[in-house]
């Protein structure tokens, strides 16, 4: 990690743990603890790190800006951070200015569609928009017939259907009825959806892989302090081979998310070895969900469930990333197509030039 990556990681490492304390935030019932955390964040100018400085950001690199999804992903950040970056990054694309506040994109699926009608307005439905009801404005990518566009609505011209993620956060149902957007313009030449999904998937490894990251330090603590039979449970084989596994799966979930968001910071154009990262890193990091979740709540056996534990604040949002900007069977397929699609002769060369 270069120094500038360090500085940038431990700014927000540092706001995170001031005010992002997952035992405060869970006893916290009346929401009080985002005000003060989003105002900091945006004093530290991460919401728009992604942002050129002459589109109103603050000019990181990419690689800068996964180091804060890694840290928020170890706090279980649940105000939009990731998807304001998201929003960002996708309206630079298209040399946008960034208006100040809480953003996020659209669509947030790939099988979802927004449409370029021929009047300049935009149509369309799309589900599973994280932090939408909370946004000011979304990033749209929008298809027409002239291939894509990116444009900057107003969350308020938008009808918004309130949802809830398994993580308690926001999941909403955003829809776009001949909507006029505040800005819009073409795309880059071969920016298409599949392009932002990929994005958007490389930032949920982050985030997945900084959970469990999180979740087996919890267990491993938990372990040595709670006594059972007269020993602590860490001296029992079984559970010493559950957080084993659990480190495995953190530590494969980490290893994959990394290799991508290096993999994406170092690459010119959305190529088949972006994609082959991209897309490896959300199947391996969302199973990674699945199984170290399941082991870290074993470990942890009633009392992980309870709502006064954080553990829930860490399984369950990991379990609803794994779902955003496509789940880990669509990728699975669509990897499957990319490998098929190139030949036999060229799995071997493909897989091992990563």
């Amino acid at each position: 990690m270069a120094e500038s990556e360090n500085i940038v990681a431990e700014t927000a490492e540092k706001i995170f743990a001031d005010l992002a304390d997952a035992q405060t935030i869970n006893s916290d019932k009346n929401g009080s603890w985002k005000a003060p955390l989003w105002q900091a964040l945006s004093d530290a100018g991460l919401p728009l790190a992604w942002v050129p400085e002459d589109c109103n950001g603050s000019g990181a690199s990419l690689a800068e800006g996964f180091s804060v999804l890694s840290a928020a992903g170890r706090f279980a950040v649940a105000v939009p951070l990731a998807e304001t970056m998201l929003a960002g990054w996708l309206l630079a694309q298209a040399r946008i200015a960034s208006p100040d506040g809480e953003m996020t994109v659209a669509p947030a699926s790939p099988k979802d569609r927004i449409t370029l009608n021929a009047d300049g307005t935009l149509s369309g439905r799309a589900r599973g928009v994280p932090f939408a009801k909370a946004a000011k404005h979304i990033a749209v990518l929008a298809s027409g017939s002239n291939g894509f566009s990116i444009a900057l609505v107003d969350a308020g011209a938008c009808r918004i259907e309130a949802g809830l993620g398994l993580g308690g956060d926001n999941s909403d149902t955003v829809t776009l009825a001949n909507v006029r957007p505040a800005a819009i313009k073409p795309a880059p030449k071969g920016f298409d959806q599949t392009s932002l999904m990929l994005m958007g998937g490389v930032a949920r490894s982050l985030q997945i892989a900084g959970a469990l990251e999180s979740m087996l330090e919890i267990s491993v603590r938990y372990s040595n302090e709670r006594v059972a039979f007269e020993k602590k449970i860490s001296k029992f084989q079984a559970v010493q081979h559950n957080l084993a596994k659990l480190a495995g799966e953190s530590a494969a979930a980490l290893a994959a998310a990394t290799s991508a968001a290096d993999a994406v910071a170092n690459s010119t154009a959305f190529d088949d070895a972006f994609f082959l990262e991209a897309a490896a890193a959300k199947i391996r990091c969302s199973e990674a969900a699945e199984k170290g979740g399941a082991i870290a709540h074993q470990v942890h056996g009633a009392i992980g469930f309870t709502i006064e534990h954080i553990l829930h604040r860490y399984s369950l949002r990991a379990l609803a990333w794994r779902d955003d900007f496509g789940s880990e069977s669509y990728w699975a397929v669509e990897l499957g197509k990319l490998v098929a699609d190139r030949g036999a002769d060229e799995l071997w060369p493909l897989v091992a030039s990563r």
